[in-house]
């Protein structure tokens, strides 16, 4: 029998029906697997003379596909986390200091075999692919895009493109997403207020039209596609992400959405980068990510597959 870690936000909060995390949790155990959830606030990493320990306290859980009695805990206890088969890290960005450093300290114990567990996704991997950056390694399959705080740079870009989209370098869930034309006078003031809150950069991409239609959200597993989404904004909103309010649709992949998906997945597969989830507009790739990708429940309800045993058998793979 498996010993499966979780690190993810509290699971009493999460919509069962929605939740990817929820949906590992739910396969792993109809398998047979013993699952144990935490918090990364409680993650810790201690040193002495002779090994780095690194430990979490949480407890055994049982779900079920139940609302409001999804969750049956046990006692809280603090583990060793290398005494487990494998660690989903599954809590949601922002992708911050405080997530970077859960990488680091996950890193002393990734692995396969004796004091390894095998992180999903490789933390040193998660660590180096921050989602809207890591997508700029393929600048032939992304719109036009800026990453900057200069203001003289972000106001060349829009004279050049006229209608842009400017957002939170390392944001999520479409919070803090504004589109900006070419005769909106309130570039200066936004600009001003994102400088005065944070030194980060943002990052300004075209405007692209195909928005309307949706944002499409295509799940890789092991660096290959196993189905997409399409997220719909609602009417008089630009953001299509599913926490505001995009509506969730059936759609099959085209042939340019398996071209990037053939670009990108092996670079995917050979960083350990098991499950992923991309954002492709029109033509395009806006987004690789791949700290906590969602999508599966509502990929399986709309193509009758069970995308999280897809993911387990691979896990399997990689462990036995």
């Amino acid at each position: 029998m498996l010993k499966i870690a979780v690190q993810m936000d509290p699971l009493e909060t999460v919509n069962i029906n929605g939740d990817s995390t929820f949906a590992l949790m739910l396969e792993a155990q109809a398998r047979g697997y013993e699952l144990f959830v935490y918090s990364v606030d409680t993650l810790s990493l201690k040193n002495d003379h002779h090994s780095s320990q690194v430990t979490a306290r949480g407890r055994n859980v049982s779900v079920q596909r139940v609302q409001g009695d999804h969750a049956h805990f046990g006692t809280e206890k603090t583990v060793f986390l290398n005494d487990f088969d494998v660690l989903l890290m599954r809590q949601d960005p922002p992708f911050d200091m405080g997530y970077i450093t859960a990488t680091h300290i996950l890193e002393h114990i990734h692995g396969v075999g004796a004091n390894k567990v095998f992180v999903v996704n490789n933390p040193r991997s998660v660590r180096n692919a921050p989602e809207k950056i890591f997508a700029t390694l393929w600048p032939q399959i992304m719109p036009p895009t800026l990453i900057s705080r200069d203001i003289v740079a972000i106001k060349e870009f829009r004279a050049q493109y006229k209608d842009i989209i400017i957002k939170p370098l390392f944001g999520n869930g479409g919070i803090g997403v504004f589109r900006i034309r070419e005769d909106d006078e309130n570039l200066n003031s936004l600009l001003e207020l994102q400088s005065s809150y944070s030194r980060e950069p943002l990052m300004i991409q075209r405007y692209e039209s195909a928005v309307k239609q949706g944002d499409k959200r295509i799940i890789l597993i092991d660096g290959e596609p196993i189905g997409a989404i399409n997220r719909v904004p609602q009417k008089g909103d630009l953001r299509s992400n599913m926490h505001v309010g995009g509506v969730a649709q059936k759609v099959e992949l085209t042939e340019r959405d398996k071209e990037i998906c053939h670009i990108i997945g092996p670079t995917l597969k050979k960083e350990g980068l098991l499950f992923v989830g991309i954002d492709v507009l029109g033509d395009y790739l806006t987004e690789i990510n791949v700290t906590s990708p969602t999508g599966l429940q509502e990929l399986d309800r709309f193509n009758k597959i069970n995308s999280a045993a897809i993911i387990w058998d691979k896990i399997k793979n990689y462990i036995s």
